[in-house]
C-alpha cells in the first residue's frame, strides 16, 4: 500500500539577509503583499510556492518530491542572479512536513476504531473523519468512513507509506472493518 505524495513542505536557508524591495523590484514573478513579511515566488512548473523572508529563511510549499524543491530551489537562484542578488553559500534544504493519501480499501466503522483503538479522536459533529496519531513513524493520520486517509507530519515518502501500512494494520486487527473491496 503506497501513499500518494499531495504535498511536501520544506525550509530553505540561504544563509545571508536578502534585500526583499530590491529583489520584489528587480525581477518580474514576485508578489510583495502588504501585510506580509516577506515575499512569494510561485512557480509554476513544478507548482508550487516559496514564501522569501529578509533573513534568507524561504518556506517552500506545494512540491511533490525532492526533485521539485530542488528545481524550484535553482529557479531562485536565478532569479536571485537576475537581481542582481549573489547567493554565496549553498542553500541548506529541510523537509519540515510531508501530506500524502492513501486508500485502506475497505470501510471503516470510526466509533469502533475510535472505542478500540488508543490514540485516536473522533468528534463527528465537527470534522468527518478520526484522528489517529502514531508514535512510530511519528504521523498523524486522518482517518475516514470511505476508507481513505491522509497522512500528515511525516518527513520522507518512506515514512508516510510506511504510517499508512500501520494504520491499516491497525485497523484491520480491531473490528472496525465494515467490508473488504474484492
Amino acid at each position: 500500500m503506497k501513499a500518494k505524495i499531495e504535498n511536501i513542505v520544506s525550509s530553505i536557508v540561504l544563509g545571508q539577509d536578502i534585500d526583499l524591495a530590491h529583489f520584489a523590484s528587480s525581477v518580474e514573478g514576485i508578489e510583495n503583499p502588504k501585510r506580509f513579511p516577506g515575499v512569494i515566488f510561485r512557480i509554476t512548473q513544478p507548482k508550487l510556492a516559496m514564501l522569501i523572508f529578509r533573513t534568507g529563511k524561504v518556506i517552500c510549499s506545494g512540491a511533490r518530491s525532492r526533485g521539485d524543491i530542488d528545481a524550484a530551489v535553482q529557479k531562485l537562484l536565478k532569479k536571485f542572479r537576475e537581481a542582481d542578488i549573489i547567493i554565496k553559500a549553498e542553500p541548506t534544504i529541510e523537509i519540515q512536513n510531508i501530506v500524502a493519501s492513501s486508500n485502506l480499501h475497505f470501510k471503516v466503522n470510526l466509533d469502533i476504531l475510535a472505542m478500540e483503538c488508543d490514540n485516536t479522536e473522533y468528534e463527528p459533529e465537527q470534522f468527518p473523519g478520526l484522528i489517529f496519531r502514531l508514535k512510530e513513524p511519528k504521523t498523524v493520520m486522518l482517518v475516514f468512513r470511505s476508507g481513505k486517509i491522509i497522512v500528515t507530519g511525516a518527513k520522507t515518502p518512506r515514512a508516510a507509506t510506511m504510517a499508512a501500512e500501520t494504520t491499516r494494520s491497525l485497523i484491520k486487527k480491531t473490528s472496525a472493518v465494515i467490508e473488504a473491496e474484492p
